[in-house]
C-alpha cells in the first residue's frame, strides 16, 4: 500500500479542520438559535457545552482518524482489529450521505443569492416582498436545483484534485478569507446607530431567560457546529502526520470555530436592533430579514454581497469535509480511484439533493412521516445519526481504544506530554456521553 496523503504542517490541520467546523451553523443557525434563546445566556451555556461535549468527541475522532490511517469504516477496523465495530463507521458514512443530501440544496441558495445581491435582486423589496421571494424560489423545480448542482461541481472539484492539491490548498485560501469577511461585517455592523443594543443582547446574560430548553438547545448546538458524529474528523484525522499535537489541534479548531460563531453574531445582532428587528426571527433571519435590512444601510448592496458570499464559503469549506468522507470510503473500500470515487459521490447527493429539494415543492404532497424529504433528511441526520454516531465514537474511545493506546497517540509515542489525558478521559467516559444522551432524549420526544 502506497503512503497514504497527508495535510502540509500545522497550519494546515487548523485550517482544513475549522474549515469542517465552520459552516452555515456557524453563520445561519449559530445566529438563529442565539436570537431564539435569549441572547447572553445562552452563549455562556454554548460556551460551556463546547468544552464538556465537543473538546473530547473532536480529540476522539482525531485519535481514531490517525490510529487507523484509513477511511471512517476502515479505521475501526483496524484500530479494533476485527469487523465487529466497523457499523459506527458505515453510520458517519451514512450520516454524511445524507446531510449532503439537503445541505447541497442549502448551500445552492446561498450562491443564488450572491448572485442576486449582485444583480440587484433585493433592491426596493420590502420584508413581505423578500419573504414571498424567497418561497417562490424555493418551490421552483429548476432554478434552485441547478444552484445546487453548480456548488456540488465545485465542492467535487476540490475533493477530486486530493487531500493537499485540492482540500488543504482551498481551506488555505478561503478559510483567511471567510475570517476577514467576517470580520469586515463586524466593523460595520457596531459602527450602526443602536448597534450596541445587539452587543448587550449577545454578551449581557439575561439568566431569566435561561430554561431547561434553552441548555438543550445550548448543548444541541455545540454538538452540532463543530462537525462532530459525521465521520469528518475521523476521516481527516487520518491525514494528520504523527508530528503533529492533536492537543493543541483540537483547542485551535473549537477556538476558531467557537469565534466565527460569536463574530457572526456580532455581524448580525447590532444591525437587527439598529433596524428594529425582532431578534428571534429564527432561519429566516439570513434569506428574509438580512437582505430587508440591507436595503436599508449606507452601502447596502455591498454589504449584502459580502455576507451572501461569506455564507456560500462557509457552505463550501463544510461540504468539502463531508464529501471527503464519501469520497474516501467509495475508494478504499470499494479499490475505486480517487477521481472517480468523488464523482461516483457527487452523483448520488446529486439526486438525493434532486429529491430534496423537489420536496419542497412540486413533490411537497409526499411526506415520510409526516416530513417533506428535505425536512426529514435533516430531521433524521440532526437528532438520532450525528448524536448516535457521537455516543458510539465516545463510548469506542474511551472504552475499547484504552488508556495506554490514546496516551501513545496524544503524546506522540511519549515525545510530548499530554496532561490533560486524565480529564479528557473523565469528560469522555461519563460526561459528554451522558449530555449526548439527555441532547437526544429531549429530540426524539420532540419528534415524536
Amino acid at each position: 500500500m502506497g503512503k497514504r496523503a497527508s495535510f502540509g504542517g500545522r497550519l494546515g490541520v487548523l485550517l482544513v479542520a475549522a474549515g469542517s467546523a465552520v459552516g452555515l451553523g456557524n453563520i445561519w443557525r449559530f445566529p438563529c438559535e442565539l436570537g431564539q434563546n435569549g441572547g447572553g445566556a445562552f452563549l455562556l451555556i454554548y460556551l460551556v457545552c463546547a468544552v464538556v461535549i465537543g473538546l473530547p468527541i473532536m480529540l476522539a475522532e482525531f485519535s481514531l482518524g490517525r490510529m487507523g490511517q484509513s477511511n471512517v469504516v476502515g479505521t475501526f477496523r483496524r484500530v479494533s482489529g476485527t469487523n465487529k465495530y466497523r457499523w459506527i463507521g458505515y453510520a458517519g458514512v451514512l450520516c454524511a450521505l445524507l446531510i449532503m443530501g439537503f445541505y447541497g440544496v442549502v448551500c445552492g441558495w446561498t450562491l443564488d443569492y450572491v448572485y442576486q445581491a449582485v444583480a440587484h435582486g433585493f433592491s426596493s423589496m420590502t420584508s413581505e416582498e423578500l419573504s414571498q421571494s424567497f418561497k417562490d424560489f424555493s418551490v421552483q423545480p429548476v432554478r434552485p436545483v441547478l444552484w445546487m448542482m453548480l456548488f456540488l461541481t465545485i465542492n467535487c472539484v476540490v475533493v477530486f484534485l486530493g487531500v493537499k492539491e485540492g482540500i488543504e490548498r482551498t481551506s488555505k485560501v478561503l478559510m483567511p478569507l471567510l475570517l476577514l469577511l467576517v470580520i469586515v461585517m463586524c466593523v460595520r455592523s457596531v459602527t450602526l446607530p443602536g448597534g450596541s443594543e445587539g452587543l448587550r443582547f449577545l454578551f449581557e446574560p439575561d439568566f431569566s431567560k435561561l430554561t431547561p430548553q434553552v441548555v438543550l438547545n445550548a448543548m444541541g448546538q455545540a454538538f452540532f457546529s463543530l462537525s462532530l458524529g459525521m465521520g469528518c474528523m475521523t476521516t481527516y484525522g487520518s491525514y494528520i502526520g504523527k508530528d503533529i499535537n492533536l492537543g493543541h489541534s483540537v483547542l485551535q479548531v473549537t477556538i476558531l470555530d467557537t469565534m466565527v460563531s460569536i463574530l457572526s453574531a456580532v455581524a448580525i445582532f447590532p444591525v437587527v436592533f439598529a433596524m428594529g428587528i425582532n431578534p428571534s426571527s429564527g432561519p429566516e433571519l439570513a434569506f428574509i430579514t438580512l437582505p430587508n435590512v440591507f436595503n436599508q444601510i449606507p452601502g447596502g448592496y455591498i454589504w449584502a454581497i459580502l455576507f451572501f458570499l461569506l455564507l456560500s464559503i462557509a457552505a463550501l469549506t463544510s461540504a468539502i469535509s463531508l464529501l471527503e468522507v464519501i469520497t474516501a470510503f467509495v475508494s478504499e473500500e470499494l479499490k475505486i480511484s480517487r477521481k472517480k470515487s468523488a464523482v461516483y459521490a457527487t452523483v448520488l447527493i446529486m439526486i438525493l439533493g434532486v429529491f430534496a429539494s423537489l420536496s419542497l415543492g412540486v413533490w411537497s404532497e409526499y411526506k415520510i412521516f409526516g416530513f417533506s424529504f428535505f425536512e426529514f433528511l435533516d430531521d433524521v441526520t440532526a437528532r438520532f445519526v450525528m448524536p448516535l454516531t457521537g455516543l458510539s465514537i465516545s463510548w469506542f474511545v474511551a472504552w475499547k481504544v484504552g488508556r495506554k493506546r490514546l496516551e501513545k497517540e496524544l503524546t506522540n509515542g511519549h515525545t510530548i506530554r499530554a496532561k490533560y489525558l486524565g480529564v479528557f478521559l473523565f469528560l469522555l467516559k461519563y460526561v459528554t456521553p451522558l449530555a449526548i444522551i439527555v441532547v437526544f432524549l429531549n429530540q426524539t420526544i420532540d419528534f415524536f
